[in-house]
């Protein structure tokens, strides 16, 4: 797996101020289906640890917030 080395990099964007990580919500990592997402505790947001991203959008769907965005490429739309 490659590893997002900068959020530019990473197709999962988290808006820090909105995500509730540090509250213990764990959703997004939850429902990821490849693991790529994890909880930088000492931020206390979520954010993309591996770039593999499917672009499934649970982790944009079921994020209880809206802190999640997904940016899919435009020829995968």
């Amino acid at each position: 797996m490659t590893i997002a080395l900068t959020p530019t990099q990473a197709p999962v964007r988290v808006d820090a101020e909105k995500c509730i990580a540090h509250k213990g919500c764990t959703v997004c990592v939850d429902v990821c289906p490849l693991d790529v997402l994890a909880i930088d505790l000492s931020k206390g947001t979520a954010f993309m640890k591996f770039d593999e991203c499917w672009y499934c959008l649970p982790c944009e769907q079921d994020c209880p917030t809206d802190a999640i965005t997904v940016d899919i490429p435009y020829l995968l739309r």
